[in-house]
């Protein structure tokens, strides 16, 4: 696979000339990249000027010394440049720099160096990722980042791969397959690199797989080895005392559903106990009654690992959420920290993962600290601090009732990163406020015959119309979100900020303000002490990535990517337009007008015959909804980046069949139902769009 190079090779690199390189030239960027290693990114916090890896840090606290930019002139930051990455996906990406170059992932695991400097492109690289691959992501094909050590840049690919970069040139320089294609993995996850190590993980549990994740030779691509965090068949040798060891908490034949557990985001890193951390996800299906009957806690489900990266032993773990049947995932951002509790300095470890409690723990020992309601949650009443265990309210398992429960499967905190200030002594978190119902789905069957919803995708919950409702006035009824300012010591919120959709942008800290964009496409600066607003722009386009800051020359920048997408905007858009992905990039005084770009939405549905009876539209819409929803959302309700069909062209729904049975778009994601869905019941799905149009205009 051969990148784009738009980068002249004019000067022999390793050149004896003994000028210093121009910057931006591959001299520069070879001598800059290539002293990259597990040293650098330990004194991070030493040198503030680059941003090294995911979370800037191995802390993972997002928090930034610099304060050129601080609460008394931040009302001067303007852009000085934007870079249209050329895509309508979701754009997830933390941007890593180093000396003014920046490498950042896009939609289909696509990898851009850009030069920080003139904000152009240096390099691209396309792994040519398969449109049909995009089936089996049930988030959007987005991805969160990269990483870099030693003169290589490190991408996990949709599709499974783990490739490795040259940070000048953008050429390949190994690849190594991580996953069993015959199952529906993919990859979402920013690399990181301990220990010479790159770490990565994977996604897939909605859809029935086994989680794991592995470390590979930084510099060969050889696997070092790998932590499965369930166990597989038991009539099987394990491949670990740590799987045998968790093979004991479950129960039936949870192998043949996959188990879930899928490692799809949370790491940090403590070289002084040379611990790694990860956060797990969650079971596989969600309903711990289907998979595992007879209950069980279901190890390593919904857990944090403290794993030693030499040879991925298990020092210790502690589960948030015990037989996991609510899709809680513990995948979410972890941060270190020293904190004083109880007139201690505590080594701790925080998170504020999908169930609604955050929690403090000792990260030497796995010792639960604290763990508290930062939303409204009701599943649980409490977690016991002496078990570790939650307390679970009558209705939390949902076995004989319809029950709402708070927060639902999207979280109490997402993906997005939170990050902590030191001199607040507060985590900042974009929390989400939600609410479901959930049910035991009745004769549920495992299917596994194809990926598109709901076949392959297998949450194992429904409404039971035999078992009584059971709703709760006090859970929130529509989502919405908020950014919330949380002491970690004192155990409550400080301040937040609320916002109408629930899932916004990431953070970040500097030592005065705290920058976050939102949904609605507005990016505002805070004062970290008390949430007020200072500074904004608005972009006019959705954001869900997290800021950065770096320092180049001299002078403070901050970037920020921003495209909106992923599972909760694939078919929807928040703010005034949709725009494609773009990077953007602020200093102090800057001036450059930002991208005058078209609304790439759609507002004119379709107006064609309806041939359909009103009983075949009805079989029709169960149809839609079985094979189409999951992408394209309700016909008429929106035009996001994935198209709402009510608004495709005369020409598209000529094409109609083409696309649907024969393909003809596969390697733009859109799958090909060839042989699970016959003529007539595409036909049936075609006439559903059409009437649903027609009575949306």
């Amino acid at each position: 696979m051969k990148p784009i190079i738009l980068l002249s090779l004019t000067m022999a690199i390793g050149s004896s000339c003994t000028k210093a390189p121009d910057k931006g030239s591959p001299e520069h960027i070879q001598q800059v990249t290539s002293t990259i290693d597990g040293s650098r990114i330990m004194q991070a916090d030493a040198n503030q000027g680059d941003w090294l890896s995911y979370g800037r840090n191995y802390s993972e606290d997002r928090f930034s010394t610099l304060d050129q930019i601080d609460a008394s002139n931040v009302a001067d930051l303007g852009l000085v440049w934007s870079y249209n990455l050329g895509t309508k996906r979701g754009v997830e990406a933390t941007p890593l720099v180093v000396d003014g170059i920046m490498y950042l992932s896009g939609p289909w695991s696509k990898v851009f160096a850009l030069d920080v400097r003139k904000g152009t492109l240096i390099w691209e690289f396309d792994p040519k990722v398969p449109g049909a691959y995009g089936e089996k992501a049930c988030c959007d094909v987005v991805n969160r980042g990269v990483a870099l050590y030693k003169g290589l840049v490190f991408i996990g690919t949709i599709d499974g791969r783990l490739i490795a970069l040259d940070a000048v040139t953008g050429e390949v320089k190994w690849e190594e397959l991580t996953i069993d294609r015959t199952y529906p993995y993919t990859i979402t996850q920013a690399p990181r690199v301990v220990e010479g190590k790159v770490i990565i993980g994977n996604s897939g549990a909605e859809y029935g797989v086994r989680g794991y994740f592995s470390a590979y030779d930084a510099l060969t691509g050889e696997m070092a080895w790998r932590f499965y965090t369930v166990p597989g068949d038991p009539s099987l040798p394990f491949e670990t005392p740590d799987v045998e060891a968790a093979a004991k908490t479950w129960n039936g034949e949870w192998w043949k559903y996959g188990g879930g557990g899928t490692v799809w985001d949370a790491m940090a890193y403590d070289p002084e106990l040379k611990l790694l951390y990860i956060g797990t996800g969650n079971g596989s299906p969600w309903n711990r009654e289907l998979r595992s009957p007879g209950g069980g806690d279901n190890l390593y489900l919904s857990s944090i690992l403290a794993v030693n990266p030499d040879d991925g032993s298990l020092a210790w773990y502690y589960q948030t959420t015990p037989g996991e049947s609510w899709d809680f995932t513990a995948t979410q951002h972890i941060i270190l920290a020293d904190l004083e509790i109880e007139g201690k300095k505590r080594k701790v470890l925080m998170q504020a993962p999908k169930n609604g409690f955050f929690y403090v723990l000792d990260r030497e020992s796995g010792e639960l600290i604290s763990a508290d309601k930062y939303v409204y949650v009701n599943w649980a009443e409490k977690v016991d601090l002496e078990t570790g265990r939650p307390i679970e309210t009558s209705f939390a398992r949902y076995v004989d009732v319809n029950a709402r429960l708070a927060p639902n499967y999207d979280g109490g905190h997402n993906w997005m990163p939170m990050a902590f200030n030191p001199n607040t002594g507060l985590v900042y978190i974009p929390a989400t406020h939600t609410s479901s119902f959930y049910g035991q789905l009745p004769n549920w069957e495992f299917n596994k015959t194809g990926f598109a919803w709901p076949l392959g995708w297998n949450p194992g919950i429904g409404n039971e119309p035999a078992n009584p409702r059971r709703d709760d006035p006090l859970a929130p009824k529509e989502p919405k979100g908020e950014l919330i300012a949380w002491d970690p010591v004192a155990k409550r919120k400080v301040w937040g900020v609320d916002y109408p959709t629930q899932f916004n942008g990431g953070v970040l800290s500097t030592p005065e303000l705290i920058f976050q964009a939102n949904a609605e496409g507005i990016f505002r600066a805070y004062l970290a002490t008390t949430g007020e607003e200072i500074w904004k722009f608005e972009f006019d386009a959705g954001v869900l990535a997290p800021p950065l800051t770096y320092l180049v020359d001299g002078v403070q920048y901050i970037t920020i990517a921003v495209g909106w997408g992923g599972g909760f905007g694939k078919n929807s858009v928040v703010a005034k337009a949709m725009h494609p992905g773009t990077v953007y990039t602020f200093a102090l005084g800057g001036s450059t007008p930002k991208p005058d770009y078209p609304d790439a939405r759609r507002n004119v549905p379709i107006d064609l015959p309806v041939t359909a009876t009103p009983e075949e539209l009805a079989e029709a819409a169960g149809l839609y909804v079985n094979y189409c929803h999951l992408c394209h959302g309700g016909v008429g309700s929106g035009d996001g980046p994935i198209p709402d069909l009510a608004f495709s062209t005369e020409e598209t729904h000529n094409m109609y069949r083409d696309i649907v049975l024969g393909g003809v778009f596969l390697e733009k994601g859109m799958p090909k139902f060839d042989g699970r869905l016959t003529e007539e019941q595409a036909e049936l799905i075609h006439q559903h769009i059409l009437a649903s149009a027609r009575k949306g205009s």
